[in-house]
């Protein structure tokens, strides 16, 4: 990333958590209508059944799916219950659809932010129902200054069910440290490089150090027989890991967010790696858009693309 992509890509994520710049986009219909034709390359709707339908479509393509309603920082209770039961409204349909998913959600969406003890009950609901859903649930990683409080839940509830997951950021410094803790548990590790800006303090930018971080973490997890989920679109690190035949083993995936790179996740698939993709849905769109231009700044050229013709998003990227 040159250094005028990595300022436009920090003027994105400072963009994305601009509350008063997303009411104004959200209730501006010229804007919406604009962004959300953007949005939709990524997201598969703002809707559950948009949402499963698609996900119903990739998996009989061969994909492993998970699935998230988008949301997060939620601080009114009544609104922290809404998100909790459209959660288990979309495990059950999951469920009664054939779905076999990992359901994926910020603990900030379903009360860490208003009420940590309610944050855990509603998380330890959804597990239960999961399980008998047969589907697994995965805690999502957020900005560094709730990590702790993420990991304290996350442990807690990893004590009561198995089918729990969590998310680990490899630009953390912390997550090196936080990386035995986590090996002791149970439950699939999804690992990430970070999409969150954080100060160099705390945090390794894009580039050759972190990558090799993430590389290193990856080894350990794949050595402890843990599941793990290799959620990245770095076709270096996804060279590594196939040239070392992590994906060979039955307990390793790679996983990508719907919309970005689907050749390659495509080519992944077809050499046999068993490959996720990551399908939300839902009308908190706009963060989760800004993140995914952020990450590759010249996806502001297609996102324009996008807005000025509607109609190229009518063609399937993963048909094959």
């Amino acid at each position: 990333m040159t250094a005028e992509q990595q300022l436009a890509a920090d003027a994105l994520r400072t963009f994305a958590r601009d509350e008063r710049l997303k009411a104004h986009v959200l209730d501006s219909p010229p804007f919406y209508r604009m962004l959300s034709a953007a949005a939709k390359r990524y997201v598969a709707g703002e809707t559950r059944d948009e949402a499963v339908a698609v996900a119903r479509r990739l998996s009989g393509r061969g994909y492993r799916i998970s699935l998230e309603y988008i949301g997060e920082n939620t601080r009114e209770r009544e609104e922290c219950m809404r998100a909790k039961e459209e959660f288990a409204a979309l495990i059950g349909e999951a469920g009664r659809q054939g779905l076999t998913a990992d359901i994926c959600f910020d603990l900030s969406h379903i009360g860490l932010t208003a009420d940590e003890e309610m944050a855990f009950a509603h998380a330890d609901e959804l597990a239960f129902l999961a399980g008998q859903s047969g589907q697994s649930l995965m805690v999502s990683m957020e900005e560094s200054d709730k990590t702790e409080a993420i990991w304290k839940l996350y442990e807690r509830l990893a004590a009561r069910h198995g089918n729990v997951g969590i998310t680990v950021q490899a630009h953390l410094h912390r997550s090196l440290a936080d990386l035995p803790r986590l090996l002791e548990l149970t439950g699939k590790i999804r690992l990430v490089k970070g999409a969150f800006k954080e100060p160099q303090s705390i945090a390794l930018p894009r580039g050759r150090e972190l990558n090799e971080r993430y590389v290193q973490m990856a080894e350990a997890c794949v050595e402890a027989g843990r599941p793990c989920s290799l959620a990245t679109h770095d076709e270096a690190i996804i060279r590594i890991a196939q040239e070392r035949g992590y994906f060979a083993l039955p307990h390793v995936e790679v996983e990508m967010l719907y919309g970005i790179r689907p050749e390659l996740a495509k080519a992944a698939r077809q050499w046999g790696a068993a490959t996720r993709l990551y399908v939300t849905y839902g009308r908190e769109w706009y963060l989760y858009l800004c993140h995914r231009l952020a990450e590759h700044p010249p996806n502001l050229y297609t996102a324009l693309a996008d807005m000025a013709d509607p109609a190229r998003l009518q063609r399937d990227p993963y048909e094959n």
